[in-house]
Order: structure tokens, then C-alpha cells, then sequence
């Protein structure tokens, strides 16, 4: 079991998701945040490996404005250097990565403009980690998007629009459950008519899900994970107890966590902790499974 956190290391001074406004874009500002960007994700990779965090998910924000018109930098090339040392690191100290585009990423979505935008961002994403050198167990996991009225429709018409993608965007995409609209359920008919695999979002799936049995779903899930794709991601979090439903807690729940690592000590996994403290959690994860009796079963 791989154990990571998302996006930004709040105990390090530098930032990887630099940005700025798209009234302020300048080329000069755009390769100065980049280079600015990827020196931090080198660094953040590297306290990570240093702590045996050895999960991560990139931020979207890594390279701003990628997937707009107003960029007309070749980033791909001007960068590519950094890109591939970064990359050396990862595959040499056997870590995992993923990404995961915002919400406005909607392959449902009514419009066609927003589809259509949808598929340039996820492209932005697939170049990212394929300039990195990374195998396709490096994912970028999406929601299905929205309902519109109709349920059945859009999820029909997400599997029409995936169906449509170039096999390499296929082949890095995973659909996560969400907590409104798209259960784990709805994943699987997904997973079998697309053979994307499931993210499982453990939290999402305590909000929304079917009345099933958490250890025989999870099971079913897995099995949509092909070899090619790595061993099975799941998203863990739970509930703020002061806040409203679907707020995700400051610290790790170490008597929730251990009752979900006791469910699923049968079966292959990496974590994913979305949970607001980032590397502090990550760390007390790794600490206390260090002191389990299931360290045996998890590492």
C-alpha cells in the first residue's frame, strides 16, 4: 500500500500551484510560474520519498492557463527537461502519482462548448504525466458530471462521449463516485460499458451509496482494474462532525481509518487521503499502520 495526499504540501514553504489572473497574463509571467511550479513539485516529491510518502496527487494548477486559447506557449517543449528529471525521480523511487481535474470537467455536460473544453483540460492532464514518462498506473481520475434532469440520459451520454476519446486519454481516465448524483453503482454500469476503472471514494460512498455491503462492493470494484493499470486507487476521507454534510475533517479519524484498513486487509490498494491537513495526515497514517498488527498484510 502506497499512502498519499493531494496536491499541496502546507509544511514547505515553496508552492506548486502558482497562479495568477487571466487579465495578468504575460508570457514572461507564464514561464516564470511553471519553472517556478515544477522546482516545487521536485521538491515536494523529494520530502515525500524522505518521510516514505509515496503517493501524490499533482496539482491541476501545475502549469496555469494550459488548456486556454490565451496560451501560446509550447510548454511541452520549453519545459521538457524539467519534465523528464522529474519523472526519473518518480519511476526511481517507485512512486505513484495521479490527477484530478476540477469539477467543471463535465463529459455530460448539455453544451458543447463545455464538452469540448472538458476534453482539452483532460488532454492538459494526459501530457502532463506522459511528459513525466510515467506508465498508465499514473491516473487522472474524473467525476460523471451532472444530471440535467435526466439521470439515465447524461450517464448514457458520458459513456457516448467517452467512447469518442482518443485511446490516449482513455488510457489514464478513471471515474470516481461521488457523493449527489453518481454512486458506485452507477460507476460499475460505467466501468462496463466503457472498462474505465472505479476510483472508490470511501467518503463519498458513505453519503451517497445503494445499502451494499462496503467489503463486497469494494471487491467488485477492484476487479475493474486491469493489471496495465496498477493495483487499485481508493480516495479516503470522513465527515467533520462540526460541519456540514460532505465537509471533509482537519485531521485523520485514526479509529475510522483503522476500522476501514480492518474491512479491507484482504485486498491490494493505494490510499489517496483527501483530508484537509495533507502531509500531517499522511504521516500519522504511516505511523500508525507502522504500529498495527495489520503492517504485515498492508505493507
Amino acid at each position: 500500500m502506497k499512502i498519499g495526499y493531494p496536491c499541496l504540501n502546507l509544511t514547505l514553504p515553496c508552492q506548486n500551484s502558482q497562479t495568477f489572473r487571466l487579465a495578468s497574463y504575460s508570457q514572461k509571467r507564464f514561464l516564470a510560474t511553471v519553472n517556478n511550479n515544477l522546482d516545487c513539485l521536485l521538491e515536494t516529491l523529494q520530502y515525500n520519498r524522505e518521510k516514505g510518502i509515496l503517493f501524490f496527487r499533482i496539482t491541476s494548477g501545475l502549469v496555469p492557463f494550459a488548456s486556454h486559447p490565451v496560451c501560446r506557449v509550447d510548454w511541452p517543449v520549453v519545459f521538457r527537461d524539467k519534465f523528464k528529471a522529474i519523472g526519473r525521480f518518480i519511476k526511481k523511487e517507485k512512486m505513484r502519482t495521479s490527477m484530478h481535474p476540477g469539477h467543471f470537467t463535465l463529459l455530460n455536460s448539455l453544451r458543447t462548448t463545455v464538452w469540448r473544453r472538458s476534453i482539452k483540460e483532460i488532454e492538459y492532464h494526459v501530457d502532463v504525466l506522459d511528459l513525466l514518462g510515467l506508465d498508465n498506473s499514473h491516473k487522472i481520475q474524473i467525476h460523471v458530471g451532472g444530471v440535467y434532469n435526466d439521470k439515465e440520459e447524461s450517464l448514457k451520454r458520458f459513456i457516448e462521449t467517452y467512447k469518442k476519446l482518443s485511446p490516449k486519454l482513455k488510457k489514464r481516465l478513471v471515474i470516481e463516485n461521488d457523493e449527489n448524483s453518481y454512486n458506485a453503482d452507477d460507476c460499475l454500469r460505467i466501468s462496463k460499458a466503457t472498462k474505465m476503472p472505479i476510483v472508490f471514494d470511501v467518503f463519498h460512498h458513505q453519503l451517497y451509496n445503494q445499502g451494499e455491503d462496503l467489503k463486497e462492493i469494494i471487491k467488485e470494484i477492484f476487479l475493474t482494474w486491469r493489471k496495465k493499470d496498477g493495483i487499485p486507487i481508493v480516495d479516503y476521507s470522513s465527515q467533520d462532525a462540526n460541519k456540514k454534510r460532505g465537509a471533509h475533517t482537519e485531521g485523520i479519524d485514526l479509529e475510522n481509518f483503522n476500522k476501514f484498513l480492518e474491512i479491507t486487509q484482504d485486498v491490494d490498494y493505494d490510499i489517496m487521503l483527501e483530508i484537509k491537513d495533507k502531509a500531517k495526515s499522511a504521516l500519522e497514517a504511516l505511523g500508525f499502520i507502522g504500529h498495527s498488527p495489520l503492517a504485515s498484510k498492508l505493507y
